[in-house]
């Protein structure tokens, strides 16, 4: 049985959209701020020399050179100022999260609502210039030791850092006023914007290698169906739910009486979204980069060990990514999208209760027993779409880099989009039904008032 809100919400038409003019205005807001995004990432570093860099990225294109580049929106292939993308910023979200979850000071700021909200995310900043630096100057070193630097030095190294870190927080504050007055979370939709600007020229490489015979008819249709049958697995466990049954009783406020309820707590299958394979991601990215930027040059062992390793595709790399997306699923659930023990005080506060089970630790305990177990399937569902269509590209040399990570950052952040401007247009249309309402009201006062003029 749908509710009302559902309901409505399913009948909304799309041609409501040029009556909403605040969700309008918030889509051209989005759209504005992404465009100058991509037109970031056509403007070069100083000092890079451009031939040098084509030539190296033709040849990374299949490994972790295309990885990063797909993720970067091709900001790293051409070393524009957005070259770090935003990875920065979610690797500090990762450090300063785990913190979060051991540091008790921390702990007690996120207890502390918006202020204590305020403080944690200024040293996530902090955290993120300090990472971009770190990054900036090793990508510098590195492009040096590949002889992709016109002039290389200490002053083509103080360039390279102040650009790409001003660069990385610019992207920051484009996130953070896209997410506060556009439509949609601002950094998943710049990753999601860098990716889908990558897909054309990729598919045309891919067709043109069927064309050549370099990849046979039937590797393009099984990848192409892989590519639709996986929408469809994302599409369907994203929005799959575990409903648990809540009981509220009858309950007296003032004067009135209350008669009791029932509803639903809506667990999804996948509480932590995206945000698992992001951070997994983020964590992959950083050393191989440096260390393939780095392969013209004499390389130490530990570089030579990560970029023998850690390559898409290689054992240690699937197996590294299948651990660190498992672990960001729990931990990401339990502490930030789903926490049990708020879930509990808030159903104990509102006098609601799972029927058999008593209110506060034991209704936590509760939580935590289905929330593990559905998480082994989330993660598990999350680990098979990120690692199926590396193994796969692996398999059937596509040459390209296609991942499962992609897929998945695509699809969960246009439906998540979509789901916020049906939102807006819903609250749009609940407001004209309120103004609509009041008119008829005034009306009616009107015509009761006027046999007394007479």
């Amino acid at each position: 049985m749908v509710s009302a809100a559902e309901q409505m919400a399913a009948n909304t038409s799309w041609a409501a959209l040029g009556k909403a003019t605040d969700l309008r205005n918030r889509i051209l807001f989005t759209l504005g701020l992404l465009i100058v995004y991509r037109l970031g990432t056509y403007i070069p570093v100083p000092g890079i020399d451009g031939a040098a860099l084509r030539e190296f990225m033709e040849s990374a294109g299949q490994g972790i050179g295309g990885m990063v580049s797909m993720f970067t929106g091709g900001a790293l292939g051409r070393m524009g100022i957005f070259a770090l993308g935003i990875m920065p910023y979610i690797s500090a979200s990762i450090i300063v999260q785990l913190l979060a979850s051991m540091v008790p000071q921390l702990e007690q700021l996120k207890k502390e609502g918006e202020q204590g909200r305020k403080k944690i995310n200024q040293y996530t900043r902090y955290g993120t210039v300090a990472l971009a630096i770190a990054q900036a100057y090793g990508l510098a070193v590195s492009l040096e030791s590949g002889d992709m630097v016109t002039d290389p030095g200490l002053y083509f190294r103080l360039a390279c850092v102040i650009t790409l870190v001003g660069g990385t927080m610019f992207l920051m504050w484009l996130g953070e006023q896209i997410t506060a007055r556009g439509v949609g979370n601002g950094i998943s939709l710049i990753i999601f914007v860098g990716i889908i600007a990558e897909i054309p020229a990729a598919l045309a490489q891919f067709l043109a290698s069927g064309r050549s015979g370099a990849i046979s008819p039937a590797v393009i249709i099984g990848a192409i169906i892989m590519v639709v049958v996986t929408i469809m697995l994302v599409v369907f466990l994203e929005r799959a739910l575990r409903k648990i049954h809540i009981q509220y009783p009858r309950r007296q406020v003032g004067m009135k009486v209350y008669d009791g309820g029932s509803s639903h707590l809506p667990i999804k299958v996948n509480p932590a979204g995206v945000i698992p394979a992001i951070f997994a991601s983020s964590l992959l990215l950083l050393p191989v980069t440096i260390s393939t930027f780095s392969q013209g040059a004499a390389q130490g062992p530990m570089m030579s060990w990560l970029l023998a390793n850690f390559g898409p595709g290689r054992p240690l790399y699937l197996a590294f990514f299948t651990v660190m997306i498992v672990f960001f699923a729990y931990f990401y659930t339990f502490n930030v999208s789903f926490k049990t023990d708020d879930v509990a005080e808030n159903l104990k506060n509102q006098n609601g209760f799972v029927p058999g089970i008593r209110p506060g630790k034991k209704t936590e305990e509760y939580l935590d027993y289905v929330v593990t177990r559905i998480l082994v399937l989330g993660s598990g569902y999350l680990a098979a779409i990120c690692l199926l269509p590396e193994i796969l590209r692996g398999q059937f040399a596509i040459p390209f880099y296609f991942g499962g990570t992609s897929v998945l950052i695509v699809v969960t952040v246009t439906m998540d989009t979509i789901q916020q401007v049906q939102s807006h247009l819903l609250a749009h249309q609940y407001e004209g039904l309120i103004e609509k309402s009041q008119l008829r009201g005034k009306s009616k006062k009107r015509g009761k008032r006027s046999p007394a003029r007479k």
